[in-house]
């Protein structure tokens, strides 16, 4: 017997398996396995269709599984955002030559508006859509990542659910979307904090991070910079990848000493940890090598046999997060470092590789169910300490952290920035509806082996200004200048006006706005072509026009318009507009 069809925000939606139960609730479709076999269900196991009238030029954008993967462009010529696709020959997730796929959600602006098709839950299995064209028509394709496990393995017959939605503007359309997913994955209180304000270790040294660096850091916050509120010590102050209690010799006094010391020098501290992996010289590899994920042959798995090995200290082994004494460990060295360190925000990195797939204890359990399952240990044992994802799996994540990277790694050049701007454009409207976005810190003063012209951290700091989210600095505090000390003030200022991120009105990604209050709004404008580009901007009444950062007036009398002209090549502008 067939299943009926349905219809989703005017879109017909066909199901197109026999063997699984369509419902139709909440503008959602949910689906559950009701077949009596026990055939393995694939990587590619198509659940529904969506017959489309597509613009081929239509701008279309696409979430990536893993946080580096997104995908932009056109219908007919889809392009690539960050370093590290899904399918690239690091990452692996599927092969470099087959259809693109759109994990989690795709985006369509067409001339009549905007439609996108979304998968509201990720519990169990990776959702994903690719474009066919069959017979001279579109075909949006829904499918699961059924990581060939088998329906009579697993712990529940239910999959996942999907939505379709449409707006005329992309503000509207993601607000629709963020309450169906809502209804899925409830929010964790620290969505709706004010964000973290501070400096983070890693951009200024790095793993060669020393307890002198931190302390030195934190000097010029308790004097200078008293508005950095939070102190996140990142990678470099552990012994080995996986014995996160255990300090490195850099830290003679021991993180429990240094952390006390932050405390009572008023701040915050947060510390970096990537609770999945263990490199093979740490104890608790040597100690507990059965507490790893296998290959199906029985021999050990790592990191680098299925996807990108790892950027130190490899090779990576991956806990198996299905076994209750690995979840016990997870929630003992959080509750350690949570309850007798006094950390109040835990940065969880290289998240993805906890859900890799490979053979685990708990049959017929996938890789996101595992990782699920670990990072709910994390939260056990977390207490009121804030979570932030990074490096991880993106839908597989809802519900379970308090805020996620975005982008990539920052680095003191124009490519990267410019490629940060995109990734973190794209995803800017999940701030405060899923999680509160963090852009990755901000940097504003070279380094002796890193650096780049002033026109390129100007391009960045109105990135970061429009995002919202988190706010670290990457740099060496003692060597901030001035530009970089007047920056920072700005932008605190703005923040404390509103949390919210600037909203864009097309995935262009070249001008966003932000109302602060009731008197000011702010613009941004971004050219990231060869040429140069001019952008009218439109006020709802005659207005004084000002540079954000440096307050200068733009026009004498009050005006509705402003024509700006933005250089070539990478390029921006911050605007306020007082009515």
């Amino acid at each position: 017997m067939m299943n009926p069809l349905f219809f989703l925000c005017g879109q017909e939606a066909i199901p197109v398996q026999t063997d699984l139960v369509y419902e139709l609730q909440s503008d959602q479709i949910s689906m559950r396995f009701a077949g009596i076999h026990n055939s393995p269900i694939n990587d590619h196991f198509l659940v529904l269709q969506f017959p489309t009238q597509l613009e081929h030029d239509a701008k279309i954008l696409g979430d990536g599984f893993q946080m580096l993967a997104q995908t932009a462009g056109q219908v007919d010529a889809p392009k690539d955002v960050g370093r590290c696709p899904d399918n690239n020959s690091s990452y692996r997730l599927y092969p470099e030559n087959a259809k693109k796929r759109f994990y989690n959600y795709l985006v369509v602006e067409q001339s009549d508006g905007f439609t996108l098709f979304g998968f509201t839950s990720c519990y169990r299995f990776a959702g994903y859509f690719e474009i066919h064209e069959y017979q001279g028509d579109m075909n949006v394709m829904a499918f699961l990542d059924g990581e060939h496990t088998r329906p009579q393995d697993w712990a529940s017959n239910q999959m996942e659910a999907i939505t379709v939605v449409s707006a005329d503007s992309l503000a509207e359309l993601y607000e629709l979307y963020a309450v169906k997913i809502q209804e899925q994955h409830p929010i964790r209180p620290g969505v709706k904090h004010n964000a973290p304000v501070g400096w983070c270790s890693w951009y200024a040294y790095y793993a060669e991070v020393t307890e002198k660096n931190v302390l030195d850091n934190v000097e010029v916050m308790c004097t200078e910079q008293q508005d950095f509120e939070w102190v996140l010590l990142d990678d470099g102050y552990q012994a080995f990848m996986g014995d996160w209690l255990t300090p490195s010799e850099k830290f003679p006094n021991g993180i429990k000493a240094l952390l006390k010391e932050i405390k009572d020098k008023g701040k915050k501290p947060a510390i970096w940890i990537a609770p999945f992996i263990a490199q093979p010289e740490s104890e608790l590899f040597k100690n507990h090598p059965d507490w790893f994920v296998r290959h199906d042959n029985g021999r050990l798995l790592k990191a680098e046999d299925v996807t990108y090995g790892g950027w130190r200290c490899t090779p990576w082994y991956i806990l198996d997060t299905s076994k209750p004494e690995v979840q016990r460990h997870l929630t003992d060295v959080i509750h350690t470092m949570e309850e007798e360190w006094g950390v109040e925000l835990f940065k969880l990195d290289a998240n993805f590789w906890g859900c890799l797939k490979g053979h685990r204890v708990q049959s017929g359990i996938t890789g996101i169910e595992a990782y699920r399952l670990g990072m709910q240990a994390i939260i056990n044992g977390a207490g009121e300490a804030l979570i932030l994802g990074c490096n991880a799996p993106m839908w597989p994540s809802l519900g379970l952290v308090d805020a996620m990277r975005i982008s990539d790694d920052v680095e003191r050049n124009p490519e990267r920035f410019e490629q940060i701007a995109k990734e973190t454009f794209y995803r800017s409207w999940q701030h405060r509806k899923l999680w509160q976005i963090d852009p990755d810190c901000l940097t504003l003063t070279s380094l002796s082996n890193q650096g780049t012209e002033r026109k390129y951290y100007e391009f960045h700091r109105n990135v970061i200004l429009a995002s919202g989210g988190l706010a670290l600095s990457g740099d060496p505090l003692p060597e901030l200048n001035h530009f970089a000390k007047k920056t920072w003030k700005n932008l605190l200022s703005r923040l404390r006006l509103t949390q919210d991120s600037a909203q864009f009105k097309s995935l262009s990604n070249r001008h966003c706005t932000l109302r602060l209050n009731h008197q000011h709004e702010l613009h941004c404008v971004f050219n990231y072509d060869d040429e140069p580009m001019e952008h009218t901007l439109v006020a709802d009444q005659p207005s004084i026009w000002r540079d954000f950062w440096t307050g200068e007036q733009l026009n004498e009398e009050p005006m509705q318009m402003l024509l700006l002209t933005l250089e070539n090549g990478l390029s921006s502008r911050a605007i306020l507009v007082s009515n």
